[in-house]
């Protein structure tokens, strides 16, 4: 494993912006929703069209969302599959080597007929779901949300969690998003709550699994140079790293033990200059809430089957929510299960925003440092450090 980063603060993230989340079928196509919050961050950060050279994102194309911004010329280009931490790996990537200068990168969350069966009885969002006619993976197969269904059984059979562990989950992102303008989601929930909410896939409940919304995040990933001389604080990237196992898929994983977490967190910490003990806010991917049980277990915050022990004993009950020492929350936004399912571009813009100061209600004081760790167990984690400019 290599342990060198040489673009260590070399790049940064100048600006994010949002047009916030609707947990129902908006009139808004993705490309609308892309284009608005692209235009905003724009706009943010004292740039124009002409200013943009590079363009990263996975819905819409970035051909199409070229096109509707009337940028005139792109020296690169690039789709990656979400979670967004592949987009910010390409983007500073991008950027560090000299492909472009100024990279506009984004994210349109939207709800579509295989997260919602309100967009399967919508004729419109039927069509423009890939594969919809001949469905992949099938309803029986482990793949997607299902694996994780499974393992997080095996979670509960091989460390005796109680369900309750995944219901602080789910209670602390409520709780984080009633302060959170752009979230789909505000009202709180109890314990009691969770424990009614309708069961989808023993053990997962409606509340253990991500909000399907529509909305969109946008981002400008520049130089820290050229950051510097932009309208608002730079936020520079401190690491960034993506973690697969060898076996990857959903019902090939050797065990809770070994899967990209611990490929992301070793990485990690290895090219970061700070970790855990030094973080200011913590946000850990929550599709699912075993995800994030599985996420602080492998940051290092408490060890393997310990995180609901962990949760409750930094829980500050004045908020009904988790204050890790009394001071670090955890997904201040409410993540993809209050403030809706932005497959990662949610969790990298809150921490974005409370470095620069700008995170309103929710404002952790004097922010500094924050971690990322947006993505899954199998072939889609990843960690990005990030640190005040």
């Amino acid at each position: 494993m290599s342990t060198t980063n040489p673009l260590r603060h070399k790049v940064a993230i100048a600006g994010a912006a949002s047009t916030g989340f609707t947990a129902a079928n908006t009139p808004m196509s993705q490309t609308a929703l892309a284009a608005r919050a692209c235009v905003e961050v724009i706009r943010q950060c004292g740039l124009t069209a002409d200013d943009i050279d590079g363009i990263c994102g996975s819905t819409p194309s970035s051909a199409e969302l070229q096109a509707a911004l009337g940028i005139p010329r792109a020296t690169w280009v690039a789709s990656p599959f979400i979670p967004f931490g592949n987009h910010v790996a390409a983007a500073v990537s991008a950027v560090y080597s000299g492909l472009a200068e100024v990279v506009l990168v984004y994210h349109a969350a939207y709800r579509l007929a295989w997260n919602t069966a309100s967009s399967l009885k919508d004729p419109f969002r039927r069509i423009a779901t890939p594969g919809l006619t001949e469905p992949h993976p099938g309803p029986e197969t482990m793949a997607a949300s299902v694996g994780y269904t499974a393992w997080a059984s095996r979670y509960i059979h091989e460390y005796g969690a109680g369900k309750e562990d995944f219901g602080l989950v789910a209670i602390n992102d409520r709780s984080n998003a009633a302060m959170n303008p752009l979230a789909a989601i505000h009202k709180p929930i109890t314990m009691d709550d969770y424990f009614a909410a309708r069961m989808i896939r023993e053990p997962l409940c409606l509340l253990d699994m991500d909000l399907p919304v529509d909305g969109a995040d946008a981002f400008i990933v520049t130089s820290a140079e050229r950051a510097r001389d932009l309208p608002l604080p730079p936020v520079l990237v401190d690491a960034v790293v993506l973690g697969q196992v060898g076996r990857n898929e959903e019902d090939q994983i050797a065990g809770l033990g070994e899967h990209g977490q611990q490929v992301v967190v070793d990485a990690l910490k290895a090219k970061s200059e700070f970790w855990i003990d030094d973080v200011d806010v913590y946000l850990p991917y929550d599709g699912f809430t075993i995800l994030t049980l599985s996420w602080i277990e492998n940051a290092g915050w408490c060890g393997r089957g310990e995180a609901g022990d962990f949760l409750r004993q930094h829980w500050d009950p004045k908020t009904n929510r988790v204050l890790i020492d009394g001071r670090v929350p955890m997904n201040p936004h409410g993540g993809s299960l209050s403030e809706g399912a932005t497959q990662g571009s949610g969790h990298v813009r809150e921490a974005v925003h409370q470095l620069q100061g700008l995170a309103g209600e929710r404002q952790v004081a004097d922010a500094q440092r924050a971690l990322v760790t947006p993505g899954g167990f199998f072939f889609n984690a990843q960690g990005i450090t990030l640190t005040r400019g």
